[in-house]
């Protein structure tokens, strides 16, 4: 093929990667110019004492001996404002009940029960999260679901509870510090990351449509009255991101719902390793359950163009592009061509994307992870985090914590 071939079928395909590219870029920007709107991350508080016994906590469990100790000696630091500590359990295997019952010895405050069988047409957390509900007490105006890998920091409830009320939130939920041990997953876990970063407004940012809410049921804080009035968690029954999709189910209904950086407060050890990081996490950032199929297509459409697409453009028009050599080479660019234009628009969303690691780098501890360093070329992982979103998109999941569902849940 001659060089004037060459270029006429690179600027033909560079018109249309522009195309595709440059409305998902100004969606991108739009979002992202509102992050020094959004508000400050929650800080630990004392409590005062018109908190006494405002919180019943919940926390959901299955087989997690291994990593819930670090949760229960953090809740044991909470104060007065906690009413009570519910631990419901699917029926362990591992011993997780017992370690609660010997916190119990120390903190009255916990007590552990076990869910009834899991009816049809119910995930298991979501389950055992309105068990949970049904049995806290009416005394306590706010439910606060937490999950079992969490490490909550003391003044975490306070701050919390201090926060929505004075934001006028009817639920808010919060985004941890992420603790990383091992090199895979400080590549690919800020890539995964990513995708939801991409999608949504920054934390701590009111999104004013129900649709396009974000939560995360790590750390869940709802009115007591708001989720009674909701049916508890009936409306999620059947969702893998019941936090999301309540959320949104809750919004839909006027209430104010807010997701907020939480990184001061608590730090959470979700996966071990890539390969785990990969199935169990991957599996639900599509958030698929809580989203409309057109939403879904949009958000499939916005991380291809903006996250997957943007190194390997770069990489590919200068290193393996003979027409775009071709050009430099020869001086043949007085005007802006496809070729180029498309180049200056991914080398600037190549910029952002680092730029973002610097943002989010709070949001992580590596103090002691082995290769900490590869969280600063998780850019590179960008294209398997959103080929992991498209396998998800379109694949049920099958088996949760454990448990196995039937396909047609």
């Amino acid at each position: 093929m001659t060089n004037d071939n060459a270029l006429i079928v690179e600027s033909a395909i560079s018109l249309l990667l522009l195309l595709i590219q440059v409305p998902a870029t100004a969606i991108l920007f739009s979002r992202l110019l509102k992050g020094p709107r959004r508000l400050p991350p929650i800080e630990p508080q004392q409590p005062t004492l018109e908190l006494l016994g405002k919180v019943s906590v919940v926390v959901p469990t299955l087989n997690e001996a291994l990593r819930i100790s670090p949760l229960l000696a953090g809740l044991s630091h909470q104060s007065y404002e906690v009413r009570e500590i519910i631990v419901v359990d699917s029926k362990s295997v591992d011993g997780t009940p017992d370690l609660v019952k010997a916190t119990q010895q120390k903190d009255p405050r916990f007590r552990v029960m076990t869910d009834d069988p899991l009816p049809s047409g119910w995930v298991g957390r979501p389950w055992a999260l309105h068990n949970g509900f049904l049995s806290s007490s009416e005394g306590s105006q706010w439910f606060l679901g937490l999950d079992a890998d969490i490490q909550p920091h003391p003044g975490l409830v306070a701050g919390l509870v201090k926060t929505a009320e004075a934001q006028g939130y009817d639920l808010v939920s919060l985004s941890p510090q992420f603790i990383l041990k091992y090199p895979g997953e400080c590549w690919l876990q800020p890539a995964l990351l990513m995708t939801l970063l991409y999608r949504f407004d920054p934390a701590g940012i009111n999104t004013e449509q129900p649709e396009r809410v974000m939560a995360n049921g790590q750390c869940f804080l709802c009115r007591r009255s708001v989720l009674a009035a909701v049916g508890g968690y009936s409306s999620a029954s059947g969702s893998f991101c019941d936090d999301v999709t309540l959320a949104r189910n809750i919004a839909v209904q006027g209430y104010k719902v807010g997701f907020l950086d939480g990184a001061k407060v608590l730090k959470v050890r979700m996966y071990e390793g890539a390969m785990e990081t990969w199935k169990e996490w991957g599996r639900s950032l599509d958030l698929k359950d809580a989203t409309s199929r057109s939403q879904l297509w949009g958000d499939l459409w916005l991380l291809t163009s903006v996250q997957a697409l943007p190194l390997l453009i770069v990489l590919t028009c200068l290193l393996i592009s003979p027409p775009l050599s071709y050009s430099l080479q020869t001086g043949l660019i007085a005007l802006p061509t496809p070729p180029l234009l498309l180049l200056g628009l991914n080398l600037f969303l190549v910029v952002i994307r680092f730029a973002m690691l610097i943002a989010i780098a709070p949001s992580y501890d590596r103090k002691s992870a082995k290769g900490g360093w590869l969280f600063w070329l998780s850019p590179f992982a960008d294209p398997l985090a959103v080929l992991r979103i498209f396998l998800s998109a379109f694949r049920k999941p099958r088996e949760w914590r454990g448990r196995k569902y039937i396909e047609e849940l």
